[in-house]
């Protein structure tokens, strides 16, 4: 499953964004445990998913490794982190692949599934303003069906709170300076050696094209994104975890 037949070591590079990751969100396995934990608490050992904005997959991974019995759908727009996505997965029936835009308002009718038990997203809605990402709760309240479970976890700053953010962003970074001396990869990096690669400097250039450098979305704060996801037609919205600079919000419908 990891390697195709011209050698790319796709298990390779699935760790390195894993690593890539971590630098930015330390506790990122703990979340991810936490979001899998809520998903067994609600819908059972063996989900219908959706791993939305899924990148590398990197959550259906890891879902697959503790429910061997689930399914998973992945979406995504980026061309680099999907074809990394595609051949980790490479023969692994319980997944499939998505290219879709989610800013596209037609983007669920590319969906093999009308429904999911489980709707899970990390690290990816803040590329999103609030009145698209709105939207897009809007989409995803129609895709969970009754009793299922949304999980958005991410970055979700509270802007009452401009003393304690500022703590927690100098501490954060000062962590991330150490790592950085001990040769961790950052983003900018990352791209750059994935742009080397002769299997993904096409889809890596292209990416950059769809993107640009990076998200120039809003974080709102873990209230605001509880009461959309209400106002979306979920019926219990609120949070299940949190560090001092990220967290996890369940919504039930």
């Amino acid at each position: 499953m990891a390697e195709t037949k011209r050698g790319t070591d796709w298990r390779a590079w699935q760790e390195s964004w894993d690593r890539q990751q971590e630098w930015y969100m330390p506790d990122r396995e703990e979340r991810l445990r936490v979001m899998l934990d809520m998903v067994e608490a609600v819908v059972g050992p063996e989900p219908r998913v959706l791993d939305l904005a899924c990148g590398t997959g990197s959550i259906t991974d890891r879902l697959l490794r503790r429910f061997p019995g689930a399914t998973s759908t992945g979406v995504d727009l980026d061309p680099a982190l999907l074809t990394i996505a595609r051949g980790y997965f490479d023969g692994d029936a319980r997944v499939s692949f998505v290219t879709a835009d989610l800013k596209d308002p037609d983007w669920p009718a590319l969906l093999p599934y009308e429904s999911y038990d489980a709707v899970l997203t990390a690290t990816a809605l803040h590329w999103f303003h609030s009145e698209p990402l709105t939207t897009l709760y809007g989409q995803i309240a129609g895709l969970v069906r009754t009793g299922g479970v949304f999980m958005n976890a991410d970055r979700m700053i509270d802007l009452t709170t401009p003393g304690i953010n500022a703590a927690e962003r100098a501490h954060r970074h000062a962590g991330m300076d150490r790592a950085k001396r001990d040769g961790v990869l950052d983003w900018a990096q990352w791209w750059d050696l994935a742009a080397k690669d002769p299997e993904l400097a096409g889809p890596t250039a292209e990416r950059f094209e769809i993107y640009g450098e990076h998200a120039d979305g809003d974080m709102p704060s873990e209230e605001w994104h509880a009461r959309t996801l209400r106002e979306a037609g979920f019926g219990e919205a609120r949070t299940v975890w949190s560090s001092p600079s990220d967290a996890l919000v369940l919504a039930l419908k």
